[in-house]
């Protein structure tokens, strides 16, 4: 074992070890055991002591084990264990399903060229400079993800990323940019619009239910100047971290479709897939619902084959489960509301307030999920905001604006977003990488949210 991941060992076990030592007022018992859980998980991952796919396992067999009501300990007063099946059955949530689809796609545009036809067609107008080629990749992902899935657009966009990689020298640092840049494009992208990403949906519906609507339009002119800012900050940054070693990528740009049975099955699949999930808006048919219709087909009608789904990268389901379990067992033990309700909010400057919603948003976005921290957050920013601790007619609007907008900027690990992850089943981008330039894109954004919420929103709300 390297310095790296002994020293890894050393602070997970530490950082497990802590709250059970150590009483934390206002936390449960069981509190405190999911912030050991959620302490060692975290180092594990940053550090990488163990695959962090064996990290998510670990996870959810600590919350088996020590939280679920089939579990080891009895529990007393206001915590009541969930069933083991709650923890275990993230392993077929609906996001687990709709990666599963996405994956299915990828693999099956493989195989028969569809990917490469793709990339031929998209790619064409900007030309064979790596720095363009991650412009263009970037402003397809960021459109795209602004109507559907975050995560379903770099599923559906890794299939153009990779033969574009494949390429490309091994030790060619641009890989490592144009493959985080399609996770970064989907997050960022997804801001921009009311359906681009749940936290989206998580606010506005709070604040309808507080008398202020937000029209789609409106959501437009307060959040798509900061996607586009973003969008060509995080384009130069990646450049600057891992510039390309070449001025051209030699990309073959020509190409014919097959034509099979088998190919037209897979190109009506994925057409029709991609139109459910751009207009879920319309049907209602939920995207995890959605990707399993391509499963289905595409096995039945031996267009994917055993050997196609042996060859799925089954670990990064194991990674997201484990994200997801761990996110439950800080909602559910009130380790996430203790977290949240330890601030001394009602002390606080505007702007201080402010800014400090940007980054309890961020930082809590990395470990939860985003629409969980919208949810936790949006409730007191608004109680805030309509109690008169804070001041401003525009306040409980803005304040819901900068928690959606700020939880979609949390990349610094595979597990922070589902597009992250992704990234990481190329087999190029290493965790230290994501958590260079995620934190950066984060402290960058929250310092854009922060200077909109004080001189570009109050003047359009």
């Amino acid at each position: 074992m390297d310095k790296v991941k002994l020293t890894g060992l050393i602070l997970g076990i530490a950082g497990f070890s802590i709250p059970l030592i150590i009483t934390f007022p206002g936390l449960s018992f069981a509190g405190h055991l999911a912030l050991s859980i959620f302490l060692m998980a975290a180092v594990f991952w940053m550090f990488e002591t163990i695959p962090i796919y064996s990290t998510s396992i670990l996870v959810i067999l600590l919350e088996v084990m020590l939280l679920s009501a089939e579990g080891f300990i009895q529990f007393g007063g206001s915590y009541s264990p969930v069933p083991y099946s709650q923890f275990v059955a993230t392993l077929a949530n609906p996001i687990i399903i709709l990666f599963l689809g996405g994956f299915v796609l990828a693999d099956a545009a493989v195989k028969y060229d569809f990917d490469k036809n793709m990339t031929r067609i998209l790619l064409r107008p900007f030309g064979s400079r790596p720095a363009m080629i991650m412009l263009g990749l970037m402003a397809v992902t960021a459109f795209l993800s602004a109507f559907m899935s975050n995560t379903a657009t770099t599923a559906m966009m890794v299939t153009v990323v990779i033969p574009i990689l494949a390429k490309m020298e091994v030790s060619d640092p641009a890989r490592v940019s144009i493959a985080l840049s399609i996770p970064f494009a989907a997050n960022i992208g997804g801001v921009a619009t009311p359906i681009g990403t749940p936290p989206n949906a998580v606010v506005i519906a709070a604040l309808n239910q507080n008398g202020l609507s937000v029209e789609f339009g409106s959501w437009m002119l307060y959040a798509a100047p900061l996607a586009l800012v973003m969008l060509v900050f995080t384009w130069i940054l990646l450049l600057k971290l891992h510039p390309p070693a070449v001025q051209q990528v030699p990309l073959e740009l020509k190409g014919t479709w097959q034509t099979s049975g088998k190919a037209w099955i897979l190109y009506i699949m994925f057409g029709t897939t991609v139109l459910l999930w751009v207009t879920e808006s319309i049907h209602g048919i939920q995207s995890g619902m959605v990707a399993l219709i391509p499963v289905a087909v595409l096995t039945l009608t031996q267009t994917f084959e055993k050997e196609d789904i042996r060859n799925l990268p089954w670990e990064v389901l194991w990674l997201i489960a484990g994200g997801i379990s761990l996110g439950i067992a800080m909602k559910e033990t009130g380790l996430a509301e203790w977290i949240v309700g330890s601030i001394g909010w009602e002390n606080m400057s505007y702007l201080l307030l402010l800014a400090v919603f940007a980054v309890v948003s961020v930082l809590m976005s990395n470990f939860l999920s985003n629409t969980v921290t919208a949810s936790l957050l949006i409730p007191l920013g608004i109680t805030l905001a309509t109690s008169g601790v804070v001041g401003g007619p525009a306040a409980t609007l803005i304040i819901g604006l900068i928690i959606a907008l700020s939880t979609s900027f949390a990349m610094v690990l595979p597990i922070s977003t589902p597009p992250n992850a992704i990234a990481v089943s190329t087999g190029v981008v290493k965790t230290k990488d994501m958590i260079v330039s995620g934190s950066i894109i984060g402290l960058v954004a929250i310092g854009l949210i922060i200077l909109m919420a004080s001189f570009y929103w109050p003047l359009i709300v």
